[in-house]
């Protein structure tokens, strides 16, 4: 009895198996000296069996029940990235279909009693993606809902999230307004989840275009000035609001289908705002948000967990030489001279000495050294842009008049008499 009390004063079954081991060994160890010093024979094999039997199935069912508690915890946060990646390293493999379960239980789901979940859309730094259909629309368009869950039920956890919820979707609510930003349509929080629902951008990545510009992924310099001018325009526009976006790279620009422009997507402040809600205190978070950005469009700073607006000007002045490089922004950041810690990528591209000096002045080291925003960046960059429209328009007007001699030809073949010869 005596035992089984020790025991029990630890809750860890490991600690209770060693507990019932050591109890078993001091019962043994003082039989055996009551025998050789009294000669008196006590209950010995019969009392440490016990012992013994009784640790084990400790340790049995408690390793059963933290297993249980463990799959339950999984389960309820499946959607968070940190307990996605514990599961990931963890290796077992019996966790793993939980998470996936859990991403299936969410579709078909309907959120604020209109969006209709019906497809996975992504899984990254964020956590999960989904498309869903709007049902209070006619032909129910699709829309974008992201998905997101604190990594703690305590009160003053949910709390601070839903603070901080509601005001970066009002942030992202106030940058929708702009035509080149999708608009936030709605902020869901339900059973202790938050969901950001915004427009789907039909289109494809700048990542895509960069990826097909020719042979060695490479763009014309007209072609980059007009990408530039498109993000430097859009970036005035989140600067004014007092926002940095934190993540410009290729795979955040979308090329939209019905108009040919720039979209630009997927806001740190998001980023932000998921890393915020996924931790216990908002000193751990802080720590936790150094880090947002993508390695290689990341400036210096932003690095080092001090982002300002130059830093947004970094990262497009990145996308704008590797569109003209055709080299990866990773390893552009390896062509750092060794003195003054500049770029060096001029070799790997065909670019005029104006345009060349503008990227520079973009992608400087020192964020002082930078453009003071996108409006100087774009007053620079204007004399270039309408050069380059200038060329785009005599394109089309080229294109045009080929279109027309090809139709003048095909008509000229259909209408051509028959020979005289012909019988």
């Amino acid at each position: 009895m005596a035992a089984g009390i020790l025991q029990t004063r630890t809750l860890r079954p490991l600690r209770r198996f060693g507990v019932a081991a050591a109890i078993a060994l001091i019962w043994g160890s003082l039989s055996y000296i009551v025998f050789v010093q009294e000669r008196l024979v006590l209950p010995t094999a019969v009392p440490m069996l016990a012992i013994f039997f009784s640790g084990s199935s400790y340790l049995f069912t408690g390793v059963v029940s933290e297993k249980l508690k463990l799959k339950r915890a999984v389960k309820k946060f499946a959607s968070s990235p940190a307990v996605q990646e514990l599961v990931s390293v963890s290796q077992q493999s019996d966790l793993q279909p939980l998470i996936e379960e859990h991403h299936q239980e969410i579709i078909g789901r309907k959120l604020g009693g209109r969006y209709v979940i019906v497809r996975d859309l992504a899984s990254g730094g964020f956590g999960k993606t989904y498309i869903a259909e709007d049902t209070l629309r006619p032909g129910n368009p699709l829309c974008v809902v992201k998905r997101l869950r604190p990594a703690s039920n305590n009160p003053k956890v949910l709390r601070l999230a839903q603070e901080l919820f509601d005001r970066e979707a009002k942030t992202l609510e106030k940058l929708g307004r702009h035509n080149q930003i999708p608009q936030l349509l709605a902020y869901i929080n339900e059973d202790e989840e938050f969901y950001l629902v915004q427009e789907y951008v039909e289109g494809k990545a700048l990542i895509d275009e960069l990826s097909l510009g020719n042979l060695l992924g490479r763009l014309p310099e007209r072609r980059v000035v007009e990408i530039l001018q498109e993000l430097l325009q859009i970036l005035e526009f989140v600067h004014q609001q007092g926002v940095i976006h934190r993540d410009i790279k290729p795979g955040n620009i979308i090329r939209r289908y019905s108009d040919n422009k720039l979209v630009l997507i997927d806001f740190g402040a998001v980023k932000q705002l998921k890393q915020l809600v996924e931790t216990e205190t908002e000193a751990v978070a802080t720590k936790l948000t150094v880090a947002i950005g993508t390695d290689g469009f990341m400036a210096p700073e932003q690095a080092d967990g001090k982002p300002c607006f130059g830093s947004d000007i970094y990262s497009v002045g990145i996308t704008g030489i590797q569109a003209l490089t055709g080299i990866s922004a990773s390893k552009l950041k390896d062509k750092r001279d060794s003195r003054t810690a500049e770029l060096m990528w001029k070799e790997n591209a065909q670019v005029s000495h104006t345009l060349a000096e503008i990227l520079d002045k973009m992608v400087c080291y020192n964020f002082a050294e930078r453009y003071k925003s996108a409006t100087a960046a774009l007053e620079a960059l204007s004399p270039l842009a309408d050069y380059a429209q200038q060329s785009l328009l005599l394109d089309d007007v080229l294109n045009i008049q080929h279109a027309s001699a090809d139709v003048e030809d095909s008509v000229v073949e259909e209408t051509r008499p028959w020979p005289e010869t012909f019988s």
